[in-house]
């Protein structure tokens, strides 16, 4: 038998093997129903994006949403719940085949971004957040991901007689990030028992991507999102004239020397052949008025990982580089860092056994191992649960240069809907893959 080179994507990092064989792309004897059913549920999919993009809900307000996805989903005969976490939806089906469990999961809000993108269902929708009027827009994809779990949940449904065990589809609010003073996302739907009664033993989730380009899947075994924390540094001078800045301590000064100290920890500090990281100083405000030195200083922050032990030892760097540098020049430094989320990290015996199934959707040639990604998802808090498998499906246009397409978060932030389909059909084979395989063989 001729050898083929494969690509393995492992926790360390790729390894290229020659072997005998490539992976296993196995057919499933439901894939053929599959990909009809999704054929016949696309134009249902382009019309629930629509709808729901024409109008976005900021986190923790997504009630229009979650009332057409329990409506949808109470029609196909579904066990639904509503109001977790908010506004979260979750709904049971029960495949008539003994089986394990898997969860689906969607994210249902928007951003504070006024749309720019000319399209017939161009969100107009204006919104107060934080305090402040805002324009709203899905300018991240999600009501792309709403739509295309709200596809899979009709196919599935159809499949029940043959599905050999249980599918939990979860459509959740705010993974964006709570508004100033409450709780929601994956930290409340997890808090609220989202992964209880039953327990799954994995869940899937997948994101769009102006970087990938239509027709295209990616994927990475091990971390493939960072984690995300934010800071605050108040630096404390001594307020004085301008003009005679020895009668102060000025904290303007020394705010500019942290700056400068954070950005040594990663090139001169960290082991950065282990994980990349960033440290960003985002703002900084301090004084009034040109011929004032402050009495204070205040500096906000993120830090971006991939391990654990690396983010505590940064926060420590961070604590450390801001109070000493102070204290060398009579100021003072206090620091408060919020931890939000972990690094997305796919289970390495999960993304082996599913790998192959992207494959078997899209081609092998169109799929491909993604790059780490600095951006956070908060998927990552369902992963310190149970072993997780997210994935990115590409939305750009043939032709388009991804490196130049507006990228998710942009007020400019393109979808095309011709990549909607691949979505679905990615999930609902990986969904049926993870059943048959756990049920027939159980793996990692």
């Amino acid at each position: 038998m001729k050898k083929l080179l494969w690509l393995c994507v492992c926790g360390a990092g790729l390894l290229i093997s020659e072997i005998g064989t490539a992976p296993s792309v196995r057919a499933s004897s439901l894939d053929a129903d599959i990909d009809q059913r999704a054929q016949q549920v696309e134009d249902k999919v382009i019309a629930w994006r629509r709808d729901i993009h024409q109008h976005p809900e900021l986190s923790n307000r997504e009630t229009r949403t979650a009332q057409l996805v329990a409506d949808h989903l109470r029609g196909l005969g579904l066990d639904v719940k509503t109001g977790i976490a908010h506004t979260g939806v979750v709904a049971l089906l029960k495949g008539e085949q003994p089986g394990p469990v898997v969860a689906l999961r969607a994210d249902m809000d928007a951003l504070p971004v006024a749309e720019e993108v000319d399209v017939p269902f161009a969100s107009k929708v204006r919104s107060t957040y934080n305090g402040q009027e805002v324009g709203v827009m899905h300018a991240c994809g999600h009501d792309t991901h709403t739509a295309i779990l709200m596809g899979v949940a009709e196919i599935l449904t159809a499949l029940r007689p043959r599905l050999p065990g249980t599918v939990k589809f979860i459509f959740q609010p705010a993974e964006e990030g709570v508004p100033q003073g409450e709780e929601g996302g994956a930290a409340l739907m997890v808090k609220e028992g989202v992964l209880e009664n039953p327990k799954p033993e994995a869940i899937l989730g997948l994101h769009v991507l102006s970087s990938v380009p239509t027709g295209k899947l990616e994927y990475r075994s091990g971390p493939v999102m960072a984690s995300i924390d934010s800071f605050r540094i108040t630096v404390r001078g001594r307020q004085t004239h301008g003009a005679m800045p020895w009668r102060g301590v000025d904290p303007i000064v020394v705010a500019s020397q942290i700056v400068l100290g954070l950005q040594t920890i990663e090139s001169r500090q960290v082991n950065v052949t282990k994980e990349p990281s960033i440290v960003t100083v985002g703002s900084i405000h301090g004084g009034a008025r040109f011929n004032i030195i402050p009495d204070s200083v205040e500096m906000l922050g993120t830090v971006r990982t991939y391990d654990e032990e690396m983010r505590a030892d940064i926060h420590r760097r961070i604590t450390t580089t801001a109070e000493l540098i102070a204290k060398s020049a009579g100021a003072s430094a206090e620091v408060a860092i919020d931890k939000m989320n972990p690094a997305t990290v796919n289970h390495t015996g999960l993304t082996e056994a599913l790998a192959p199934t992207l494959s078997r959707v899209a081609g092998g040639e169109n799929v491909g191992v993604s790059p780490k990604l600095t951006a956070s998802e908060d998927f990552s808090l369902y992963q310190q649960q149970v072993p997780g498998f997210f994935f990115f499906v590409g939305i750009t246009p043939p032709g388009t240069d991804v490196t130049t397409a507006p990228a998710n978060h942009s007020p400019q932030f393109y979808v095309d809907e011709a990549g909607l389909l691949l979505g679905v059909r990615a999930l609902a084979y990986l969904t049926v893959d993870y059943l048959e395989q756990k049920h027939a063989k159980p793996f990692p």
